[in-house]
Order: structure tokens, then C-alpha cells, then sequence
């Protein structure tokens, strides 16, 4: 590099100290002659091109540019020296140099001139490497592109506001949620997406909190109200971050929609307070069952006593009748609460529908339309035929309420799988293969607060004395004992629509059991022990016994049951209630009994139902079982069929 001759002159000094700078510059320097010959090569353009200085100076500076440049660079020379162009001039142009391996590299360009002699010029070159800067950048548009990815393909909505409220970016997600599309809000108060009192008091967050740094706004997991374009309103949960902007504060929301959870909420606190009331209405009619019993039977042997005096036998027949009706009711309290009896079986739910037809018909009013819709490729349900009448039949009545001008009933069934999803959306039925029949009317409707309460007990919208309100209630506990779901959806003037989803069968079994034929009363004369803890109840089930001539022991519990057989070694038949006090219930003292007399024959009664007593652990599978209340004729029957059972409970 010959400094001194091509640019110092005669002044030394100068020539040294402007060397020192040159060669420990950061940047490159180069000199090239106005044909473009490299003059002069500092140590930093030896490390950005990787040519050492004496590879290079006398070379044109063309070698050190890739080919797309170096016929530009010829053009700007030689205008240069026609025109006196001084394009090539100046601070701060951005090229492309082209080091010795061949590869290139962005690099800032400043080019100045001076004279080495009189008409003869020469340049300078600084160059700066932009390889990082450009790499920062270019990882800068990466992490951008791959931000907007997120925040475009987001679940949750994002929304960017600046300090004064005004909505600077949102999301597809929050186009979604709010019903907006982005060029609607862009530039808008974010306000308008807010419900009042939310939208009246937002600007003066924003102004506290400019002013004094309270953070209230800011943080994660804030529940606020959202207002769509419609007007209508929905829960959000709000996270609120600041970043700065050239100085200014701009905040970041993060909106996640709290709809779906909210009515998953109150879904699982409906299913809650209809499992508290299903307890409590299960035990009320256990007792009640117990009551009914004694009712019912007494009222039945006083009307046989009075049998030649029709006035007193009337009044007889009348207490025993409403005590079946009581007993009716109790039935649909052990439906709801899911205590009742079922025998489920596989049903084709179309041939029961179809069947169901000409009793429709007659019970419904004749301004009544019935339509019904199979689908013909329809599973087979598991489920209690008689209940899922009895469902039906009470979905049809309440069809009837609400079309108190007529109308039209549709009956409909079809398939469904329910799925994860749909798990999520009824957490409290599970995912798998349902049969569905739907009930639908168009009648009057409901209003969202009846709708919430239909399927509660004792909850009714007619008049006192037209209706128990337990109608629902029983479909509602049917469909939950059997393992599936019920849906309710209804507007008001457009009608109602019940969906009973019962679990399908994939495989027809071979035969259904057939309903066994109730035999005439049958009298006998064995010994039974009577095992009940209701004084009344023991009384009415010994004295029905003697009426028909058995012989007959009773016990309070088991400990005294086991004491009366050891001294009465000849009973025939244990007849014993099931949820007993005294810490020994009727299945445990059948099999103690047993154990005893090995022939003893057992018939077991209870007002609880199969499912929850084999649940506790109180019987197994295929014991005979009388429910309460009972009537003579039942007892007898199944005291018989004990009887002649030679295998043990």
C-alpha cells in the first residue's frame, strides 16, 4: 500500500497517522484509479473478502464484485468520465460484495473522491459489513412471520390497542368472537366491543394507569363481559399486557371465550342439584312404599271383609285406590332419582313406537296429529321396554298440555355416536353408540327460565291439581338409570323438542324373555318367617300370610330371626325385608339362614331398587325380589314361585 505516493505527498506525518487509521479501521477501505484498479486494500476488506492486500492491489476492483454487478460498474465509470455523472458518489449505498470462495455478502458502500494528480482522480471506498445486521434482520422477519402465524391461527382472540384506546391489530379469532371484521374496528374505540358498565370506565384505566402506573389493567386472567356486532353479550376471560412502541405504550389482550365452560358450569350444577333431589325424593318414597304397603293391604282386606256391605266396601275400594295412585307416584319418584326397578333388555325401539300408535291415539285429543318418522337402518337399544313406554307416553302428554289448540306430535328415531366432543358438551354422558328417539311438538314453547327447570320435580307451569310435575322428572331419572342422556330444546311459539338417547346393542341376541304370566292366588300351608322392621308392614305381610293359610313366625331383625329359626327348625321360607337395622341385612341373614338349613327356600322384599341394593352389596343377581307396596295377589304369587325354586338365592 503506498500511501504516501498515492495520496500523502511530501508530508510524512500526515502520511503515517492517516495509515494508522486506515489499518486499524473497523471497516474497509479501498482505493481504486478512475480505470478501477484496486490502489490500496486495508486489513479489514482483507477479513470481509478474504483476499490478502497483494492478491488484489493492481487488480480491477471488478474481482471483488459477483458478476451481476461489474458491467453496472463499468457503465457508472464510464459515465462518469463522459457525462461527470456522480452517481457512484456518496454516503451510504447498499451492494453486494463477492469474497474469494465466491461467496457474497450485503455490505454498506460510501465512495468519495480525491485527486493524486492534476486531472487524475481517484476513490475511496468504506465499506461496511452488513452480514449481521442482515442476519438480525432476516431472524427479525422470521420471528415476526412466525408470531403472526400464532397470533393468526390462535384459538384465543388477540387484540392490540394503543394508549388511547384505539385498536391497532386483532386476530381472526377476535373477528369470530366479536362478529367484526377487522377493517370495521380498525382505528375504532376499543369500547365498542364492550358492554356498558365495562365501556364507560375503560378510558379511565387506561388514563390511571398512564398517570400513576397502577396496574389494575394489566395481569393475567381478568373475567369481563364481550358485545358482539349484534348487540348480544358473552363471558371472556381478559389477559392485559403493556409493551413499548417508539417510546408509547401499546397493550396486548389475550381474550379466551368463557361460554362453553360457563355452560358446562351450569350444566354439572344442574346435574348436582338433580342428583341431591334424586336422593332425597329416593329416600321419600322408600318410606313412603313402607306407608303405601300397609295402606294399600289393609284397604284390600278390609274391602274382602266387607264384601256384604257396599257402602263400607265402596269406601274400602276408594282407599285402595288412591292408594295405588299414591303408589304410582312414588314410582316416578324412584324413576327420577334412578332407584326404580328397569329390565333391560335389547328393544326395537321402531317396532315399540309403531306399536305405541293406537294408544297415542286414544289417549291424546283427536285435534292431535301423530306423525312418525323411523329411520330404517335404527340399532337396537338396552333398555326397560315398559319404562321407555311409560316415557313416551308421558313426553306425548305433555305434547298435548303445550298445544292446547291442536297440533302436531312427531315421533322420530334414529342413530347417534357421541364422541370426545360431545363428552365435552355433556360431560355427564359418555361417549359411544345411542339409539335416539325424539318427541317433538309445536306448540307453545318455553321461556328460557322454565326451560332450566323442566326436568326438576314437582315443578309444573299448570295449574294446581293438573299436574304432579314429575312427568319429565321421570324421563330425566329413565334415561339416566339406563346409562344414557335427555335434551331438551324449545322456543317459545315454535314447540319442544326431548331427545332420549339409550345405549345400542351392536349384536342381536337370540330371544328377549318373555313376561311371565301372572298365575291365579294360590293359598298354602308352609311356614314362613317374616323378617320387617315396620311394625306395620310386619303386620300386614302376617296377617295376608295366615289369610292365605300359611303358618307364620315374625322377628323385628336378623339377630331375633336367627334366634326363632334355631327354635323352629320346620320354617319353609324365609320372607325378609332387605335394609334392615341391627347390622345384619336381608341377604346376609338369607345366607346365614341357609347356612343353618341348607333347604330353605328365600323371598326378599325392599321399596329400594335392584340396582342400588346389588350396588351396596345387599344382593346378588337373580334373587326373587317382591317391591313395595305390594297387593296379596303379588305375594302369593312369588311366595309360590319361592317355593317351588330348588336352587338357593
Amino acid at each position: 500500500m503506498s500511501m504516501e505516493s498515492d495520496i500523502a505527498g511530501p508530508d510524512r506525518s500526515n502520511a503515517d497517522w492517516l495509515r494508522t487509521v486506515v489499518d486499524t479501521a473497523v471497516d474497509g477501505v479501498i482505493l481504486i484509479d478512475a480505470r478501477g484498479s484496486i490502489l490500496m486494500f486495508n486489513p479489514a476488506c482483507e477479513s470481509l473478502f478474504g483476499y490478502p492486500a497483494d492478491e488484489v492491489i493492481g487488480r480491477n476492483v471488478k474481482v471483488l464484485m459477483p458478476p451481476s454487478y461489474r458491467d453496472a460498474h463499468d457503465g457508472f465509470l464510464h459515465n462518469y468520465h463522459t457525462t461527470g455523472d456522480r452517481k457512484i458518489i456518496g454516503i451510504g449505498r447498499e451492494v453486494v460484495g463477492q469474497r474469494k470462495d465466491g461467496s457474497t455478502f450485503l455490505m454498506h458502500l460510501s465512495v468519495g473522491e480525491t485527486q493524486r494528480a492534476v486531472g487524475e482522480s481517484i476513490f475511496v471506498g468504506i465499506i461496511h459489513d452488513l452480514t449481521e445486521r442482515e442476519r438480525v434482520e432476516r431472524e427479525l422477519r422470521e420471528s415476526a412471520a412466525r408470531l403472526r402465524a400464532v397470533v393468526d391461527t390462535a384459538v384465543d382472540g388477540v387484540i392490540l390497542i394503543d394508549s388511547d384506546g384505539i385498536i391497532l391489530k386483532l386476530n381472526p379469532a377476535c373477528e369470530r368472537l366479536f362478529k367484526y371484521q377487522a377493517d370495521e374496528v380498525l382505528g375504532e374505540n376499543v369500547r365498542m366491543l364492550m358492554p356498558e358498565p365495562y365501556r364507560s370506565g375503560h378510558d379511565g384505566y387506561i388514563r390511571n394507569f398512564l398517570a400513576t402506573g397502577d396496574k389494575k389493567i394489566i395481569g393475567i386472567g381478568r373475567e369481563v363481559m364481550g358485545q358482539r356486532k349484534d348487540g348480544s353479550t358473552f363471558p371472556m376471560d381478559l389477559s392485559v399486557g403493556e409493551a413499548k412502541q417508539d417510546g408509547s405504550s401499546i397493550f396486548v389482550g389475550m381474550i379466551h371465550d368463557l361460554t362453553e365452560r360457563k355452560r358446562t358450569e351450569a350444566q354439572l350444577m344442574q346435574a348436582q342439584k338433580m342428583e341431591a333431589v334424586g336422593q332425597l325424593s329416593g329416600g321419600i318414597a322408600h318410606d313412603f312404599n313402607n306407608l303405601l304397603t300397609v295402606i294399600v293391604g289393609n284397604a284390600e282386606h278390609l274391602s274382602e271383609q266387607l264384601a256384604s256391605r257396599g257402602d263400607l266396601k265402596r269406601l274400602a275400594d276408594d282407599i285402595c285406590s288412591a292408594g295405588e295412585r299414591g303408589a304410582e307416584l312414588t314410582q316416578r319418584l324412584l324413576a327420577f332419582s334412578r332407584k326404580q326397578l328397569l329390565r333391560p333388555v335389547e328393544t326395537e325401539c321402531n317396532k315399540l313406537v309403531d306399536s305405541m300408535h293406537k294408544l297415542l291415539r286414544r289417549t291424546l285429543r283427536e285435534d292431535i296429529e301423530i306423525c312418525t318418522h323411523f329411520d330404517p337402518g335404527l340399532r337396537h337399544a338396552f333398555a326397560d321396554p315398559v319404562q321407555l313406554e311409560s316415557a313416551i307416553l308421558n313426553l306425548a302428554l305433555n305434547a298435548q298440555d303445550a298445544m292446547a289448540s291442536g297440533g302436531r306430535l312427531s315421533i322420530s328415531t334414529a342413530n347417534s355416536s357421541l364422541d370426545a366432543g360431545d363428552h365435552n358438551a355433556h360431560p355427564e354422558v359418555g361417549p359411544g353408540e345411542y339409539v335416539v328417539i325424539a318427541v317433538t311438538d309445536n306448540g307453545s314453547g318455553m321461556p328460557k327460565r322454565v326451560l332450566e327447570r323442566a326436568f326438576e320435580p314437582f315443578f309444573t307451569t299448570k295449574e294446581v291439581g293438573k299436574g304432579s310435575g314429575l312427568g319429565l322428572s321421570m324421563v330425566y331419572g329413565f334415561a339416566k338409570q339406563s346409562n344414557g342422556h335427555v335434551t331438551i330444546y324449545s322456543e317459545p311459539s315454535l314447540g319442544t323438542t326431548v331427545r332420549i338417547y339409550l345405549p345400542s346393542v351392536m349384536v342381536k341376541t337370540q330371544g328377549a324373555p318373555l313376561a311371565v304370566e301372572r298365575e291365579a292366588v294360590q293359598s298354602g300351608s308352609e311356614t314362613v318367617l317374616v323378617v320387617e322392621d315396620d311394625p306395620f308392614v310386619r303386620s300386614y305381610a302376617v296377617m295376608s300370610l295366615e289369610s292365605l293359610g300359611y303358618q307364620v313366625i315374625s322377628a323385628v331383625d336378623g339377630k331375633e330371626a336367627l334366634q326363632k329359626l334355631a327354635a323352629a327348625p320346620h320354617v319353609d321360607l324365609l320372607f325378609t325385608d332387605i335394609v334392615m337395622p341391627g347390622g345384619v341385612n336381608g341377604w346376609e341373614l338369607a345366607g346365614l339362614a341357609r347356612k343353618a338349613k341348607p333347604d330353605l327356600r328365600v323371598l326378599l322384599t325392599s321399596g329400594y331398587a335392584l340396582e342400588t341394593l346389588a350396588a351396596n352389596g345387599h344382593i346378588r343377581q337373580g334373587a326373587l325380589i317382591l317391591e313395595k307396596p305390594y297387593r296379596k295377589a303379588e305375594l302369593a304369587r312369588l311366595l309360590r314361585e319361592a317355593l317351588a325354586t330348588a336352587a338357593p338365592v
